[in-house]
């Protein structure tokens, strides 16, 4: 079976220390967390950039300084720069990290409602802005998708070439507005790419492990880390990423399946230019 891509969201745009004291938040932090969740077995860091007060930001050049601090200490590992932002964000703001030219960014592939009257926006005309964008700058995107209608809009956008293939889905189960991440979920969204293409799965809160195993079962791919979980278990808190990622390996193992390298990982996902 293909060796097992890890990713690890260390950090994300909503989590906050009061939730979990590990969330990162400074360069410092945010260094040690991709380091350490390095060090576990990780080779894709998806990247949201915080100040240091923990708000969200798009600014290019936080992003800049952060993508250094990682590559001191990991420099081979792949960094995945969000392109989501937070909610609010305009288009430009959201696309700010393109100006670093990334190795990897992730592509949103469809509305969401978050909750109340919090909505992530991301019309046909915005996922076509960001595919153009990321296309241009040959940049590898991962085709988030929350619900079964993304993973349409993308592959239908593919068929009128706007997105290119390889195609690497990013199925993100559990999000309030979006599906569930019960084995059901996985499997239908899984069914529902176009041959040839990958996974990953990020189960969201209790639904972190359970689809992880399904995805490592099923020759699929992970992403774990603080951004989509705060517990190592139903009660108990993360102490950080990496305990996260300790725990994608262990289940890994009990399925033979071996971890990739960053490197190996390029050579999976079809990402060599």
């Amino acid at each position: 079976m293909t060796k097992l891509i890890i990713t690890c969201a260390i950090t994300g745009a909503e989590v906050t220390k009061v939730m979990n004291p590990a969330v990162p938040y400074t360069i410092e932090e945010l260094q040690e967390a991709a380091f350490g969740a390095c060090e576990a077995g990780a080779s894709i860091i998806h990247l949201h950039a915080r100040e240091d007060d923990g708000s969200p930001t798009q600014n290019s050049n936080r992003y800049k300084k952060i993508i250094k601090a990682i590559q001191e200490k990991c420099p081979d590992v792949i960094i995945q720069v969000s392109t989501g932002g937070a909610l609010g964000m305009s288009r430009q703001e959201r696309l700010s990290p393109l100006e670093l030219d990334p190795e990897m960014a992730t592509l949103d592939c469809g509305t969401l409602n978050f909750g109340g009257d919090e909505i992530f926006i991301n019309t046909e005309n915005d996922i076509i802005h960001f595919a153009t964008a990321m296309n241009q700058k040959n940049v590898k995107y991962e085709l988030e998708c929350f619900d079964k209608g993304h993973v349409d809009m993308a592959l239908r956008l593919y068929r009128k070439g706007f997105i290119k293939a390889p195609l690497h889905f990013s199925f993100v189960l559990g999000v309030t507005g979006g599906m569930t991440g019960e084995a059901r979920d996985f499997m239908f969204m899984k069914d529902s790419i176009s041959e040839g293409a990958t996974y990953s799965v990020a189960g969201i809160g209790k639904y972190e492990f359970s689809l992880a195993e399904l995805s490592i079962k099923h020759g699929g791919h992970v992403r774990v880390g603080l951004e989509d979980n705060i517990y190592i278990e139903k009660g108990k808190l993360a102490s950080s990423n990496r305990e996260l990622v300790e725990k994608a390996v262990e289940i890994a193992k009990s399925y033979g399946r071996e971890i990739a390298s960053p490197n190996e990982a390029r050579d999976i996902l079809k990402m060599r230019k």
